[in-house]
């Protein structure tokens, strides 16, 4: 997901924020199961979550950590917004500060010398993410914890043979998506240990988490799958033969007899990587 979203217009926001949504309720588990893994041997007070979206990695944290605060720091305005609603819902408006910055400009926000900070699906999205790395590092209390979390693979919501009349659909649609994006994020799927590393970070650990949800459990799985596809085809909808983009449209219409909704095989697989590095 893009986190950064900076040059995105109103629209755009809008629909990604409600992608964001889903994307947290959906695998909220597995985002609670890397917050519990990170290594700290006292709880940390303050902390900081860049490019926050709607707010996934801040409730996360929140949670896991019950006497912590958070900054969230966010290009969208409509997605802070849609945060410190949240934030008032659940009752811990007092625990939450955001910060509205583009992380690409020359002149960083304050972000005070927090005891931890959060970058999930973000830093493959900055123009130049050895600054940033290197930013986050100087702002860091000494011996703070860097936790950067970058996807492994976007969602798939079939199997590979699904579906019928256009086998292998979603993998045509995310290769075609992958050229897309080659250019505009050079560095999604990076190795982020070695630029840790040369950032001045010592690298503690790290590790993949696997999802592999059945939509049986989740009611939300339908309407993250429909969502995400959606957004999908607005993108790749060029590059596809009008088999597959047919194909496509049949899965997306959610009244129609080949709905994504109507399939018993929907569910989400997905890879998450994390990497846990120290101020040295």
């Amino acid at each position: 997901m893009n986190h950064a979203s900076t040059h995105s217009s109103a629209s755009d926001h809008h629909g990604q924020a409600g992608i964001l949504d889903l994307d947290a309720e959906v695998l909220a588990a597995h985002l609670a199961s890397i917050t519990s893994w990170l290594p700290v041997s006292s709880a940390p007070r303050d902390l900081v979550d860049l490019c926050s979206g709607t707010g996934a990695g801040t409730f996360a944290l929140l949670a896991r950590f019950p006497g912590a605060r958070v900054t969230a720091v966010d290009s969208s305005a409509e997605h802070l917004h849609r945060l410190r609603e949240k934030a008032l819902e659940r009752g811990v408006a007092d625990r939450v500060r955001t910060v509205l910055a583009d992380l690409d400009d020359a002149d960083w926000p304050d972000l005070g010398a927090p005891d931890l900070v959060w970058a999930s699906a973000s830093l493959h999205h900055m123009a130049d993410p050895d600054r940033t790395l290197r930013r986050v590092r100087d702002a860091l209390a000494p011996g703070g914890l860097l936790a950067v979390v970058e996807l492994a693979g976007f969602p798939r919501f079939l199997p590979a043979d699904a579906p019928e009349e256009a086998p292998g659909l979603e993998d045509r649609c995310h290769a075609v998506g992958h050229h897309d994006h080659a250019g505009r994020m050079p560095h999604r799927g990076a190795d982020w240990g070695p630029k840790l590393t040369a950032a001045g970070f010592a690298v503690e650990d790290g590790r993949t988490v696997a999802v592999d949800l059945p939509g049986a459990q989740c009611d939300a799985v339908g309407r993250y799958a429909v969502a995400t596809l959606r957004r999908l085809r607005g993108s790749v909808a060029p590059g596809l033969s009008g088999a597959d983009l047919a194909a496509l449209d049949g899965l997306l219409d959610v009244d129609g007899p080949r709905s994504i909704l109507r399939r018993a095989d929907l569910g989400v697989r997905t890879e998450r990587t994390v990497w846990a590095a120290r101020r040295s």
